[in-house]
């Protein structure tokens, strides 16, 4: 069956990665904007997230607010909420988090990026995992989350990842690998991908001012070296100064096409595999 989905026609397609307001930090829209905006172009759904603090609960109450539209929540483990704190990740996944997230701005690799002191890291000082980290990946297998890298070098998520699908996670997404920060080279990308189960967020937010101007090119490559099967089209827009999430997510369609990916690649890069990832994660809430 050919595929109906065109570049400039968002139909279906699932941003796993944007950001809004409420937020200490300024964001374009707010949660419904966002969300209404997005089903107005013909998403299928949204992954909102804060690196300050929880947005799951946000999300239930904008799912009830913006019919017509899947939009999730989850945790991003700053220090915020107590760093790597496995009761934050335990009520987070009891609310239906679809995602957890490792350290961003308060991990370890963050701070020295931006030449910052101090920080977490999931490894203790013998490069072992940390008891919590270990409890936390136990609490996301058990929930059936997603565990998202966040902003931890690659050598740290080198050994997370082989640990979490040792204690059974499912699916790991590993966050932004283009971005200099948390860049992964292909041969790190391709051992990754043969544990089974890990994805890769490849952000659009990385091409702009905000992440160095990631060439498209570094991007295109690493979708072609390593899979359209395990490659996740998101944005992670929503500051002021970048283009909307909407429009940012059909730019990057159209530079793939472009490039010469097919309408099915970009389907399956953009609509079927963060469904997929997303549909996974779903579990009962609480009464």
């Amino acid at each position: 069956m050919t595929s109906r989905f065109l570049p400039d026609a968002l139909e279906g397609a699932v941003d796993l990665h944007v950001h809004s307001a409420p937020d200490v930090d300024p964001r374009r829209f707010n949660d419904i904007q966002l969300a209404t905006e997005a089903r107005n172009a013909g998403m299928g759904g949204l992954l909102i997230k804060s690196h300050q603090n929880s947005t799951v609960e946000r999300a239930l109450l904008v799912s009830q607010v913006v019919p017509g539209i899947t939009v999730r929540g989850g945790l991003v483990l700053n220090e915020t909420v107590g760093g790597l704190n496995p009761r934050a990740v335990e009520l987070a996944v009891k609310l239906g988090a679809a995602e957890i997230w490792m350290p961003t701005r308060s991990a370890q690799n963050h701070r020295r990026h931006h030449g910052q002191s101090g920080g977490l890291s999931v490894l203790d000082r013998d490069g072992r995992l940390t008891d919590e980290t270990e409890e936390i990946l136990r609490i996301v297998a058990e929930g059936g989350c997603i565990l998202g890298t966040g902003h931890l070098s690659p050598e740290e998520v080198s050994i997370l990842a082989r640990r979490a699908k040792e204690a059974g996670v499912a699916r790991v997404l590993i966050t932004h690998p283009e971005w200099s920060a948390t860049y992964y080279s292909i041969e790190a990308q391709r051992r990754l991908a043969e544990l089974g189960g890990v994805y890769f967020e490849r952000c659009f937010v990385s091409m702009t001012h905000r992440c160095g101007h990631t060439p498209f090119a570094t991007i295109e490559r690493a979708i072609g070296d390593v899979g359209v099967e395990t490659t996740v089209l998101a944005t992670d827009l929503g500051q002021p100064d970048t283009p909307a999430p909407v429009d940012g997510l059909r730019d990057y369609a159209e530079q793939l096409r472009a490039s010469g990916y097919s309408a099915d690649d970009l389907r399956r890069m953009m609509c079927l595999n963060p469904a997929a990832l997303l549909a996974r994660s779903e579990r009962a809430i609480p009464a």
